[in-house]
């Protein structure tokens, strides 16, 4: 069973420091917040083992070394050593077909970022930014004189929502971020660490 919105926040009243996740050491390192449980339903063959959490904390969580978003199935998949660890639904940009080109145009980018500075204090349930635009992104609006945009996330659900719950659970309803539910967020923000590598597939 997945983690639950109780549980989500659980992990932000555990956190310590105005930012939840931060980590001060190493690249690499494997400090995350407090978390109950491990989420359960990871068969031995298909998740390697388990990353063990600072000595103070309760559980282990499997890191990810690897994020891919195929658009065209709204997936979201964290793999490691090529190896499927978690899988959920997202929602894109308002208009979801094809790469991002432009600030302002709804649309999701596409092709090779990092994830990189977590933001516990956006208008969105946890939010972790996407290293958007690329240096292709970069030469293609040099050439094209446009301004690419930028402040593409991965995120939650809005503070405060417009909608019932219904639309965003079936919509796609960012302005070109990749949204999740807020238990979906909190499973992403705990077994990503900074820097890890996102694809964004068609």
């Amino acid at each position: 069973m997945r983690v639950s919105t109780k549980i989500a926040w659980l992990v932000l009243l555990t956190a310590s420091g105005a930012a939840l996740g931060d980590r001060t050491g190493a690249a690499g390192s494997n400090t995350v917040v407090s978390v109950v449980a491990a989420p359960s339903g990871v068969a031995p063959t298909v998740a390697p083992a388990p990353v063990t959490l600072a000595p103070s904390l309760s559980g282990t969580v499997p890191f990810a070394d690897e994020v891919v978003v195929r658009k065209s199935e709204r997936r979201l998949y964290l793999l490691r050593h090529g190896e499927v660890l978690r899988s959920y639904r997202v929602a894109l940009g308002l208009i979801p077909e094809g790469p991002k080109e432009r600030a302002g145009d709804f649309r999701t980018p596409e092709g090779r970022y990092q994830l990189t500075r977590r933001n516990t204090r956006s208008d969105y349930f946890l939010s972790i930014q996407v290293s958007y635009p690329n240096a292709d992104d970069l030469r293609r609006a040099h050439r094209d004189h446009v301004n690419p945009g930028g402040s593409i996330m991965v995120h939650g659900l809005p503070n405060n929502q417009r909608h019932p719950p219904d639309y965003y659970a079936a919509s796609d309803w960012t302005d070109g971020c990749i949204g999740m539910s807020n238990a979906d967020m909190v499973e992403l923000w705990l077994m990503v660490q900074d820097n890890t590598p996102i694809q964004i597939l068609p």
